[in-house]
């Protein structure tokens, strides 16, 4: 089934033409409880969406759409909409995990260090603002980047850890929870580093860059784990699957690569090939530079948006896309928390939402799912299990 468009939300700000990048919508996120959206829309302007979705109001909308009929505005709940002036053009944003909660604690105010859902955005001078969601507030102005801050990313343990990726060539490590200090710098790119991405368990970090390798590093040590080599052109995207026992990099060469993370091996290569097979497209080569990759929340899927214009879903177990959305000018993708659709944005400032295959795992996979989690591959291998039962568990069949 093809990806249906649900609905698309332009800037309400004239385009501005003296400052480059001023409405590229570079970065789309959502809560991890799919309560929030978030669109760096240009214009120096962060836009906080309340997103209480229902499934069967996402139906209605692709129905109306699907017959060629507009979507209709949705009314609100108690929470609104807000709009964050963050006086730089933003390039990257993530939101928290909540923190865990102290036993007692029932005071509903965020406070500094206090659990509170937060979003962080990355600007063009190297500066990292932090916000309150509920209240809009600004909580921190994070100081130590020397050139555009690219991506970002929260440990998803509710830690408050949060990594910064900079075309500074480096990535810093913060903790909200202590003041916003700066815990640790990684370096080790000699290119702009434009993607980064922290593990579900918490032990690993990916960072990509103008390079044809990515890095590998601990969580723990804040050291570095390998390069993973591979790729013929420039990294510029990547993500890690929802037990960690996956990792998926996007590069300009027009290729995803799945690697296993824990012993460097790549395990498949997802090429971007024409969409159309006519006779002409034989002998040219395919330059459909990737722009993101990301993880479906259960993990069988992946989404894909290149510079060819299309929105790609690969399978898992497949090599090629089990559906294509045509869209104009993609830089960005991401799934919402609870699958079902998935968020695309664009270069001209512009957010579009798609409807995504909805899956029902097999036992197979929430069992694997769920070992792998906790268990690395290494501690697969070494099981007392038949070796089909370990190439399973270890993606190395599908």
């Amino acid at each position: 089934e093809e990806p249906v468009l649900l609905a698309e939300l332009k800037p309400g700000r004239p385009q501005r033409y003296d400052w480059k990048s001023s409405c590229e919508t570079w970065s789309v996120a959502f809560s991890p409880d799919g309560a929030w959206f978030a669109w760096s829309q240009g214009h120096c302007v962060v836009k906080l969406i309340p997103w209480p979705l229902e499934e069967a109001e996402l139906c209605k909308t692709a129905e109306r759409k699907s017959r060629g009929g507009k979507a209709e505005p949705r009314s609100r709940g108690v929470a609104k909409e807000k709009t964050l002036e963050c006086g730089q053009i933003v390039w990257g944003l993530a939101f928290s995990a909540w923190p865990p909660a102290e036993a007692g604690d029932t005071d509903p105010t965020c406070a500094v260090g206090l659990p509170c859902l937060i979003l962080a955005t990355g600007l063009n001078d190297g500066q990292i603002k932090v916000w309150e969601v509920q209240t809009g507030h600004l909580l921190f102005s994070l100081l130590g980047h020397q050139d555009v801050v690219r991506d970002l990313s929260f440990a998803p343990n509710g830690s408050l850890i949060l990594v910064s990726a900079s075309r500074d060539k480096t990535l810093r490590v913060w903790d909200l929870s202590r003041d916003g200090r700066s815990v640790q710098v990684l370096s080790g790119h000699v290119q702009w580093v434009y993607c980064c991405s922290i593990s579900p368990d918490c032990s690993m970090l990916c960072s990509a860059a103008g390079e044809k390798s990515a890095l590998l590093w601990s969580m723990r040590s804040y050291t570095l784990i390998r390069r993973l080599e591979g790729h013929q052109s420039s990294v510029v995207s990547c993500d890690f699957s929802p037990d960690s026992a996956l990792l998926v990099t996007a590069s300009y060469d027009a290729c995803v690569i799945m690697w296993d993370p824990y012993t460097g091996e790549q395990l498949r290569t997802l090429r971007h090939v024409p969409l159309h097979s006519a006779p002409d497209y034989s002998s040219e080569v395919h330059t459909s530079s990737l722009r993101s990759v990301c993880f479906s929340p259960e993990g069988l899927y992946l989404a894909t948006v290149a510079d060819d214009r299309l929105l790609r879903i690969w399978a898992l177990e497949l090599r090629s896309p089990v559906a294509f959305a045509p869209m104009t000018n993609g830089l960005c993708c991401m799934y919402f928390p609870h699958g079902g659709f998935i968020a695309t944005g664009t270069r001209d400032g512009h957010v579009q939402f798609w409807t995504a295959p909805r899956v029902l795992s097999s036992l197979k996979h929430l069992c694997r799912k769920a070992l792998r989690t906790f268990l690395t591959t290494y501690q697969v291998l070494a099981l007392p299990i038949p070796r089909k039962l370990k190439e399973f568990l270890t993606y190395r069949t599908f």
